[in-house]
């Protein structure tokens, strides 16, 4: 019996603390996909090279997506939709140069979310994408957004600072 309970007691309690890490993760990611739904309106602003861009966050789907449609001019039309994938926040950008990648939460904070690729559609090997996101709202009327593209393994970063119109 002392044998049994020197080998049970720390088993359970164990999976008692895994199950709590899981549902803490679990939380956090709900809790950035919160953050990212405070964006909701929209936006006026500009890229690292002075150009205006306008953005809009919506909430769709009963509340369970959020789309960001970046309103440019002809292939800056694009649509990023965030959505809850079981216990994690993905994205999925509708990119101008014709392909879907998809992205995961690598860090987030309060203020500030990281996404990076994992998969995508119409992307062969080697092909240009966005490799990864941040977005950072520095107060409930100021944002950031900065994109990495990789295109046969060069980098190229854009950055774009929004403020919400009234």
């Amino acid at each position: 019996m002392k044998m049994f309970r020197k080998t049970i007691a720390p088993t359970t309690i164990a999976i008692a603390m895994l199950c709590a890490s899981f549902a803490f993760a679990e939380s956090d990611a709900h809790k950035t996909f919160d953050m990212l739904k405070g964006m909701e309106g929209n936006w006026v602003g500009k890229n690292s090279q002075g150009q205006p861009l306008e953005v809009t966050f919506r909430m769709i789907a009963g509340g369970s997506a959020l789309m960001s449609e970046i309103h440019g001019k002809g292939p800056e039309n694009m649509i990023t939709m965030f959505h809850m994938d079981g216990d994690r926040l993905v994205m999925t950008h509708y990119c101008g140069a014709g392909n879907q990648p998809r992205m995961k939460v690598v860090a987030a904070d309060a203020k500030s979310v990281s996404f990076e690729f994992f998969d995508g559609t119409n992307i062969a090997p080697g092909d240009g994408h966005m490799q990864h996101a941040t977005f950072t709202q520095t107060d409930a009327n100021h944002h950031t957004e900065e994109w990495v593209f990789v295109d046969h393994g060069k980098e190229m970063k854009e950055s774009f600072t929004y403020e919400r119109t009234k």
